[in-house]
């Protein structure tokens, strides 16, 4: 599948902005996105088998890099402690590595704890009013809950802990202790959830997979930790992961284990979670979608392209009506939660 390469960041506009405000997403932080670019240079980070990790760690002067880091380290303070500086003396920021990979182009930082060097981390990104959208709909209607801040051109995300997609399949997938049957159930059910959703380009280097151990087996789920194209992509199978070539393993994994009764039933399982998930937060997501519905966050090419292809492929004409990303995706919740057409 061909993936727009250079997706435009779309601003905050004030319907947002002012729900960001209420739902304490909006917080004046003391640094942003642009402030990180001022380094001296930077290097290469490669992992403990000396691969490229595709990151390059920032080096910055010492009194440039005194006052990163304490503005940093306040910041991981807001996403984990409401601000509370209490622990500020004994955290501190141990790297900042940036990746030119990818279209948000994220600032990673480092956050060790000097008593016992327990370390975590954290995303400086720049904004888009899709990634947020995204972000949002994730938090409220995925098992998952999802930390981040905004500021004026800045975003802040909190890590989302797992083994990355990609290296799970190349190292872990035919593990003799892996739980073939647990395993293919959360990968349909996230197959589900991104397409409900449309959360797209979910390739296996942008989800994590968090393994649990159980009293008598793991436990798996898949987390999306990228959201840069949701509701952004023309094309409909850009929002079903099973369709990346990249996931081929795992999808075929999926099919040599299940069969189409058993994953038709945990499709409908995942649809009943989102329902109540919706039902819960019904008029956050009324807000939410009232204010995505006004907004412009993709091309009008790309909006007439998924109106198309989601009428095929629900064999509907409802989307036809729909005018913006967020109508589309009112309406896509409303076919696969409700059968209304």
């Amino acid at each position: 599948m061909i993936i727009s390469k250079k997706k435009p960041f779309f601003p905050v506009y004030k319907k947002l902005e002012h729900y960001l405000i209420d739902y304490d997403r909006q917080i004046e932080i003391p640094i942003k996105y642009s402030d990180l670019a001022y380094s001296k240079g930077s290097f290469p980070l490669h992992d403990a088998k000396g691969n490229d990790t595709l990151w390059e760690t920032q080096m910055y002067d010492p009194s440039t890099f005194a006052e990163i880091n304490e503005s940093l380290t306040y910041i991981y303070l807001m996403l984990k402690a409401q601000g509370n500086k209490h622990s500020m003396n004994h955290l501190k920021v141990d790297r900042v590595d940036y990746c030119t990979f990818g279209n948000s182009k994220p600032f990673r930082i480092r956050i060790i704890n000097q008593y016992n060097d327990n370390y975590d981390y954290f995303y400086v990104k720049q904004v888009d009013a899709s990634r947020i959208y995204g972000l949002e709909m994730e938090h409220i209607l995925s098992p998952n809950r999802i930390n981040y801040i905004v500021d004026k051109d800045t975003l802040i995300e909190e890590h989302i802990s797992g083994i990355p997609g990609d290296q799970f399949i190349k190292y872990d997938l035919n593990r003799d202790t892996l739980n073939k049957v647990r395993l293919a159930k959360e990968f349909i059910k996230f197959n589900e959830r991104c397409f409900v959703k449309l959360i797209g380009d979910m390739r296996s280097y942008n989800y994590v997979i968090d393994v649990t151990p159980d009293f008598d087996a793991e436990q798996y789920r898949v987390r999306a930790i990228d959201f840069d194209q949701h509701c952004y992509e023309g094309k409909k199978n850009m929002y079903l992961p099973q369709f990346f070539k990249e996931n081929n393993k795992i999808v075929q994994f999926c099919v040599d284990t299940m069969n189409a009764d058993t994953t038709l039933q945990y499709q409908l399982e995942e649809r009943t979670l989102i329902k109540k998930r919706l039902v819960l937060s019904q008029k956050k997501i009324e807000r939410l979608l009232m204010c995505m519905k006004e907004d412009t966050i993709s091309t009008p090419e790309k909006v007439e392209q998924l109106k198309s292809e989601l009428n095929k492929h629900h064999k509907t004409t409802s989307f036809s009506a729909c005018t913006s990303m967020g109508d589309i995706l009112e309406n896509q919740m409303n076919v696969m939660l409700h059968g209304k057409d």
